[in-house]
């Protein structure tokens, strides 16, 4: 009421700052004086509001008012700008960008000086921000916060520019930056992308989120009554990230990208994935996977693209495990690659299981069985062999463990401990059922066969050299055996007579494994194909899995080996791998050679 302490001190103030008008002020001062006025306004509002006892005593009334105005200017002419560091880049080996950052710019406002702006104006701002004045309106209406609201973000120069030119109170201009993706849906799930907050979502840009991102940085300014800066308080200077750069060959993953993209368009099928390392280095030259998105197009990133089948999709490898438990054997001495095996008369009966083989082939050599795919033949040479140790060779090779490839997502796959095997369960697993494993892990473990008998971690890292000894899993001279024998796959009367890279030896081996669904198997496969080249001595392990291909299309041979053609030859000529002019040699003419 008038007369009170409260009172008189308010209508003190109000008389100082009457005088105030009456002398010359420069425009900082009289910004100040107007925000004096806004404040004296609030606190006339709530004269009447309860204050605690201490404020009741006149000496300190002026310290509450103070701290009072201090406080209400602050918020009104002060603030914190946050300075973004700019992010490092991405780049494959050969130092070509797969991702940048650029400067781009967010427009706010403050809505207690928007108030002040005229609805002509702000409809001008509307349609500068492309938006309507109604979802412009309801964000100055509506406001996260008393003093701040983020109208767009991350928009052009451009529209940075036209926003100034408005000169509108209270809008005002954030330089931000937003991450770019030259080769888009090509390398996205390998790069893959950022959020708004900048930081990594998937792919190496969350795997190495702590490396790229800089340091944000900070600066204190005062503004005008317009919101203009007029002065800065204080600054920190932001610090940029580091570069990333990775294994992949950019010419490499385009030659992968495109020969699956094309395979998944030809065969019907639901999706597939690529992958080509470097068998000197362990490095991964390309990763490709279809369907794909555009992480520059954030409507594309759905889970089904997303997602990076060649780390996250388990499935049961067939017969590409073959080779493994048939080394294993090889290495221990219990047979060689002439040892005969009878699988007549095509089907073998192992407790109340049946298992089969397409034809009934009779009597074959060991690297026949290899060249024929012969499930019986590799389950009667698998169980041969002690349940823990042929379990210990699978989880030497990486199964049953995710790979470590500082990558986010990759799935361990399923292979159960060898205490828990029957017969029939070791049966199954030595050709590739009953057991789960990613297309990268497969990928890891035939490095043991394309070396020496040694297994080394793959890595999507740039490396400097070769790696020169990995874990031993086989002896040297069983990896050679397994690769001659494996050429014969690609030769007549193998499973991938398809494959054909000209003037260089290919071994390989083709997979097709029926899918489960609801616990039960279905028509429904995965195909795949994994290829060593040049085989004399190779250079590349080259893997493509192909799922749900559809009929005309159901084995590796025929809808796997087709888009290991493709990305062989490219790759080869691309990185200049001298051919080694063996096409002509039989599997079994070098594999005599090299026993010899």
């Amino acid at each position: 009421a008038p007369g009170d302490s409260y009172f008189v001190k308010i209508q003190g103030i109000l008389a100082i700052k009457n005088e105030l008008e009456n002398i010359p002020l420069s425009g900082t001062q009289r910004d100040m004086l107007l925000a004096m006025e806004n404040v004296l306004e609030q606190a006339w509002t709530f004269r009447n509001t309860p204050v605690p006892d201490r404020c009741m005593n006149p000496e300190n009334i002026s310290e509450v008012v103070y701290y009072f105005l201090q406080d209400k200017g602050e918020a009104r002419y002060a603030r914190t700008i946050t300075i973004a560091g700019s992010r490092g880049e991405i780049l494959d080996r050969n130092g070509v960008v797969l991702a940048s950052t650029q400067p781009v710019r967010s427009i706010w406002a403050d809505p207690a000086f928007t108030k002040k702006a005229t609805k002509e104006d702000l409809k001008k701002l509307a349609e500068v921000l492309g938006i309507s004045y109604a979802d412009l309106d309801k964000k100055l209406k509506n406001p996260p916060s008393r003093n701040f609201v983020y109208l767009a973000r991350k928009r052009d120069l451009a529209t940075a520019e036209a926003v100034k030119a408005l000169a509108i109170p209270g809008i005002g201009v954030q330089a931000e930056v937003l991450r770019e993706y030259p080769d888009g849906p090509v390398t996205a799930h390998v790069v893959g992308f950022t959020g708004w907050d900048d930081h990594g979502q998937e792919g190496v840009e969350l795997s190495k989120d702590d490396v790229l991102t800089g340091k944000g940085g900070a600066r204190r300014v005062l503004r005008d009554r317009l919101g203009r800066i007029v002065d800065d308080v204080w600054a920190k200077d932001a610090v940029e990230g580091r570069d990333v750069s990775l294994s992949i060959d950019s010419r490499v993953q385009f030659i992968a990208y495109e020969a699956l993209s094309d395979m998944i368009v030809e065969s019907g099928a639901k999706a597939g994935a690529v992958v080509v390392a470097d068998v000197r280095t362990g490095e991964i030259l390309a990763l490709a996977n279809n369907p794909t998105y555009d992480p520059n197009d954030r409507s594309t990133m759905v889970f089904e693209r997303v997602r990076n089948r060649v780390l996250t999709d388990e499935f049961e490898p067939g017969s590409t495990m073959k080779p493994f438990a048939i080394a294993k054997a090889i290495d221990m001495g219990i047979v060689d690659p002439l040892t005969t095996i009878q699988t007549a008369p095509g089907k073998l009966t192992i407790g109340d299981r049946t298992i089969g083989d397409t034809h009934d082939y009779g009597l074959l050599t060991v690297a026949e069985i290899v060249a024929k795919s012969s499930n019986i033949g590799t389950t009667k040479i698998a169980l041969e062999i002690a349940p823990q140790t042929l379990w210990e060779t699978y989880t030497a090779l990486g199964f049953g463990r995710a790979p470590d490839i500082g990558f986010p997502g990759a799935t361990a796959g399923r292979l159960r401990p060898a205490k828990s095997w029957r017969p029939i369960e070791q049966a199954t697993i030595s050709y590739g059922h009953g057991m789960t494993a990613s297309l990268m892990q497969l990928v890891r473990a035939y490095t043991a066969l394309a070396r020496n008998g040694d297994v080394i971690d793959l890595t999507l890292e740039k490396r400097e050299g070769p790696v020169e000894k990995g874990t031993q899993v086989f002896k040297p001279e069983t990896a050679r055996v397994m690769r001659a024998m494996m050429m014969q796959t690609v030769a007549r009367g193998g499973t991938a007579t398809r494959v054909k890279v000209a003037g260089y030896s290919v071994a390989g081996k083709t997979g097709t494994a029926n899918k489960v669904k609801d616990g039960r198997y279905t028509n429904d496969v995965v195909a795949s194909f994994v290829g060593l080249v040049p085989a004399t001595e190779p250079r590349f392990i080259i893997a493509v899995m192909v799922d749900e291909p559809g009929p005309k299309y159901h084995f590796g041979g025929r809808v796997a080996a087709p888009v290991f053609n493709r990305v062989a030859e490219g790759a080869l000529r691309t990185l200049m791998v001298t051919p080694d002019d063996v096409t002509s040699a039989g599997g079994v003419g070098l594999m005599a050679k090299i026993r010899h």
